[in-house]
């Protein structure tokens, strides 16, 4: 099914956002039913982890990137999944004790908690492989698949997702090895700002790229087009990770569905710790309009993913 400008600018958010999350939830339904050769409680911790609630703003991104330039949503599906899946995995194994150590995502017990540490292990690498299985098998011409497999797999690799979380989890070492007196104090925000950014243009924002990236390679979109989308998706990302860090220091567990102040009590890096809570709001703000800006070249098509813009910069959860 395809919307015209008229129809997709018609929709409410809530009900675009909802008929996008029924497409990719019944999707992946389909791709996480496994044959006889996956063990059963391994594959009822894959579709616990794969189909728990969720907003699926990542795969909802490939989709309405590739309708904004004039692609169908089926085309989109395989690819829209297979982010879903690698995000799904990185959360699984953020959430690891070795990593950050978290027993609440999405609203319930984590996969670890659950299914035991080995089991959340094994989920992720699953979900992984079944990621570029999805892609493989589900994107044509052959050509076009490679291109998806190769942004993909990049925006989930060593330089990015990977690398970020990596930075993140050794700068959260190092300083906590330090005695307390001589722990950053951050009076030299300008500093921190850099480092913060740079860990989060990997470890969250790479996976916003991707997912707009994605929706214009299998839309085909002209290079004027797939700049725009690319811009969009960096600037979103970055506003994702401000609103999460916000949300972090005052938002409800309810509504987010997971263990909130956890950044700050163990002195986590994060936008508040170096801007400020009014000065972050700000920036927010701004780095969501430089992304609707970047849209231009896709008006009038570009309505729905402006509003997706919005729906971060003002989400609760």
């Amino acid at each position: 099914m395809k919307f015209s400008t008229a129809q997709s600018t018609a929709l409410s958010l809530p009900f675009a956002l909802a008929e996008s999350r029924r497409r990719i939830d019944a999707a992946l339904d389909q791709y996480s039913r496994f044959d006889a050769g996956c063990p059963e409680r391994l594959g009822e911790a894959i579709r616990y982890c794969l189909l728990a609630p969720g907003k699926r703003l990542r795969p909802t991104l490939v989709l309405w990137a590739a309708e904004a330039c004039g692609c169908s949503v089926e085309a989109a599906l395989p690819a829209a999944c297979a982010v879903e899946m690698v995000h799904t995995y990185s959360l699984v194994h953020d959430d690891l004790p070795a990593m950050d150590d978290d027993d609440l995502r999405r609203g319930r017990a984590t996969c670890h908690k659950v299914y035991g540490e080995a089991n959340a292990i094994l989920v992720g690498d699953a979900l992984q492989a079944l990621a570029f299985e999805v892609l493989a098998a589900g994107i044509r011409p052959a050509e076009k698949a490679v291109a998806c497999i190769a942004t993909l797999a990049h925006a989930a690799g060593a330089t990015a997702l990977v690398g970020g979380q990596a930075d993140d989890l050794a700068r959260q070492t190092a300083e906590n090895d330090l005695p307390p007196r001589d722990r950053p104090q951050r009076d030299r925000p300008s500093l921190d700002l850099a480092a913060l950014e740079s860990i989060h243009e990997r470890k969250t924002g790479a996976m916003f790229h991707a997912s707009l990236r994605l929706g214009g390679l299998i839309a085909a979109a002209d290079p004027r087009r797939q700049a725009a989308l690319e811009a969009f998706g960096r600037k979103l990302g970055l506003a994702f990770q401000i609103i999460d860090d916000l949300l972090d220091v005052e938002g409800e567990e309810a509504a987010v569905g997971k263990r909130l102040g956890k950044d700050s009590n163990r002195g986590k890096l994060t936008f508040p710790a170096v801007l400020g809570l009014d000065e972050s709001r700000r920036y927010a703000r701004q780095t969501i309009d430089e992304a609707v800006a970047a849209l231009a070249p896709l008006a009038p098509a570009d309505e729905r993913l402006a509003s997706m813009a919005r729906f971060v910069l003002e989400r609760n959860q």
